[in-house]
């Protein structure tokens, strides 16, 4: 089921005619189109045991953030030791392996068809092209845009203005397909229609309040939903 966001009648218009523009669609990485939420949770809470931070998966869920300095933050993890703590999440993560979001691949193959697709994510460059290579996916985005590739992280749009100018794009060309409120919020920052699909991170109370021009309940419904956006 998709659920828009109310808009006036000059507003439906105005989105409209930019939607009937929509050339490229970028996606989020973790909980869009891999379903990492495990295996993210896992790491976290074995670098909280190296750490000494009695921190279990009720705390992490309500603190979680894709931008995880934050959730050093909460968790009292001093800027010193971020660095230490990095390596420990990366060194617990290496051994597991996530599978795709259902339908993501599917999903993929048809959208290309008629749209320019990137990735906008705040995973690793070495980690999320190693997950890209496994699924064979190396080929399948235009640009790509990780963590190290801008200095602020989400929601600060820096990301997605990044990719938009690797695109040759325009933001009102383009769509941004997240499972996070930060995703959306980048996604207003930076001029480009929002779509938010419910994943299997613990922020579902916070994507259904955010500003979004759809919200989707599982990523097979995102094809059917860009049509609907376009007229």
């Amino acid at each position: 089921m998709v659920f828009s966001r109310p808009a006036s009648k000059s507003v439906k218009t105005t989105v409209g005619e930019a939607a009937g523009r929509l050339r490229a669609v970028v996606f989020d990485w973790d909980g869009t189109l891999l379903d990492s939420y495990h295996a993210d949770a896992t790491a976290y809470r074995e670098m909280f045991r190296k750490l000494g931070i009695a921190w279990g998966i009720a705390e992490l869920e309500k603190h979680y953030s894709p931008n995880w300095h934050r959730v050093y933050r909460a968790a009292g993890i001093p800027r010193r030791r971020w660095e230490e703590a990095d390596e420990l999440w990366r060194s617990a993560y290496v051994h597991l392996r996530p599978a795709l979001m259902p339908g993501a691949r599917r999903v993929l193959r048809q959208l290309a068809r008629r749209y320019v697709l990137a990735l906008v994510t705040s995973g690793n460059r070495a980690r999320v092209r190693g997950q890209l290579r496994k699924f064979g996916f190396s080929k399948m985005f235009r640009a790509a845009v990780f963590a190290e590739d801008a200095r602020h992280k989400k929601p600060h749009p820096a990301a997605l203005k990044l990719a938009l100018a690797r695109l040759r794009l325009r933001a009102q060309e383009c769509v941004y397909v997240g499972d996070s409120p930060e995703d959306m919020e980048m996604a207003r920052r930076a001029g480009v229609r929002a779509v938010a699909v419910l994943g299997p991170f613990p922020n579902h109370e916070r994507l259904r309040k955010a500003d979004v021009d759809a919200l989707l309940e599982s990523l097979g419904e995102l094809p059917g939903t860009l049509e609907r956006i376009k007229h």
